[in-house]
């Protein structure tokens, strides 16, 4: 996030001694990306951060795809989704391209037996049910229905739910994840007219400092392998940092809906930004007010890109008989609108109590073999009366 935070203690300039009580050094380390270039985090740690005691088996996780070429519209029963204990087990990639991978998850219980560094991608976990808190090594972030978790790439954590019936769609981004820069001033900062400002914002609270020697297993995903490493320190023994790189929390709940007489097209929910696909939150709002107006979206034609809908709540006044959970792709080349009917029982209507969560990608999505097994398979020609 474009924005200063400081947890714990850091020394008054950066670079020099910082002593701990006994007079030995804590061991600094600067946590950031693109290079020198982006957003960073100066880090200060009990140990040193670089101590491994074993590498172990390396493991593939590329995601078998069935469909490399699509030019169907499809729809997936999200809710279909094996649940499984294991965090990483459970998260189920349907929907992948070089930029990004769309997965769903179901874990049953907390992440507590390892850490987990996604190394490739920053990550983008919706919480559609559950509670719990992110933990990391800079500070820890309670969070439930309805929240974003925003983890950059490199960001150590574990996560710890309070309930066991937990739904999350995942996305990892090759990408940095931004807020839309047209609702940023040169500065950074979020501007008046944007959908949601930083008080919205919760970055990492509760720095949790352990100060303990061991076995301590990392596992780190990078280029589709999943590579475990035994550290001689625990992860979080950080005492302090500054910065602009964190994690951070935004509730959907928090998104403030932008109308307008007649309808406004999707780029008013945009709420995240990349160069190479957008994340965009529709939430309850009241519909356009010109007398002659009609709500429902008109047919509009996919030439640049593919578009994800992933249905959380409420009645999506666009489409018929979708369920919580489901998702749906139009893909780019062939125009996609509202479900038969759709378009006339919106006229008149005041509001709409509506949830869900949009995905544009400019490069086409692959279909993978985990998606076809959760797949409504006439949901193509669904626009037929």
């Amino acid at each position: 996030m474009p924005f200063y935070h400081k947890l714990g203690k850091v020394p008054h300039k950066r670079h020099t001694t910082f002593r701990k009580a006994d007079g030995s050094l804590h061991y600094e380390q600067l946590f950031g990306t693109i290079g020198f270039d982006g957003m960073s985090s100066l880090l200060y740690h009990l140990h040193r951060p670089t101590m491994v005691k074993q590498v172990l088996e390396s493991i593939d996780v590329r995601p078998e795809i069935a469909v490399d070429r699509n030019m169907k519209s499809r729809s997936l029963r999200g809710f279909s989704v094996t649940p499984k204990d294991d965090f990483l087990e459970s998260r189920t990639p349907v929907l992948v391209n070089s930029d990004v991978s769309i997965q769903l998850a179901a874990p049953g219980k907390s992440l507590r037996d390892y850490f987990y560094k996604n190394a490739d991608c920053d990550e983008v976990l919706f919480v559609h049910r559950g509670k719990g808190t992110l933990r990391t090594f800079v500070g820890n972030i309670p969070f439930a229905y309805g929240d974003y978790l925003v983890i950059p790439r490199g960001m150590i954590y574990q996560i710890d739910f309070e309930t066991d019936d937990n739904r999350l769609l995942v996305v990892e981004s090759h990408r940095p994840i931004y807020t839309p820069k047209r609702y940023r001033n040169w500065f950074g900062q979020l501007l008046e007219h944007s959908p949601f400002c930083e008080r919205d914002i919760r970055p990492p609270s509760d720095l949790e400092t352990h100060d303990e020697l061991g076995d301590f297993l990392v596992k780190v995903k990078k280029e589709h392998m999943l590579h475990q490493y035994v550290y001689a320190s625990h992860p979080f023994d950080v005492v302090g940092w500054d910065g602009f790189n964190f994690p951070y929390a935004f509730s959907i709940h928090d998104f403030e809906p932008i109308t307008g007489r007649v309808h406004q097209p999707p780029p008013v929910h945009q709420t995240f930004e990349t160069d190479a696909f957008v994340i965009c939150s529709f939430v309850p709002r009241l519909y356009d007010y010109h007398p002659e107006a009609i709500p429902a979206p008109y047919n509009h034609s996919n030439i640049d890109s593919d578009e994800v809908l992933y249905y959380v709540d409420g009645d999506f006044m666009s489409r018929n008989n979708i369920e919580k959970g489901q998702i749906t792709l139009h893909p780019a080349g062939i125009p996609h609108g509202p479900h038969p009917g759709a378009y006339e029982r919106s006229i008149g209507k005041k509001d709409t109590e509506e949830l869900a969560v949009m995905i544009d990608t400019f490069k086409p999505l692959q279909i993978t073999k985990q998606a076809l097994g959760i797949e409504d398979e006439g949901y193509w020609k669904s626009w037929i009366e």
